[in-house]
């Protein structure tokens, strides 16, 4: 089962299937993440928490 490589919390196939470049299995970021966020083919530090 694919994993955050930030947090290492298990996101779903589909989630990585759609949130990950072909070729990588694990996501770089994931919705439980609170400090980081997905920003273009990159990955930025968060600026504000997000909310739960």
């Amino acid at each position: 089962m694919p994993e955050c490589q930030n947090c290492g919390t298990f996101v779903t196939n589909a989630y990585a299937r759609v949130f990950t470049p072909n070729g990588i299995d694990d996501p770089r970021v994931c919705p439980q993440c609170e400090d980081k966020i997905r920003d273009g083919a990159g990955v930025r530090e968060a600026r504000s928490t997000r909310r739960t």
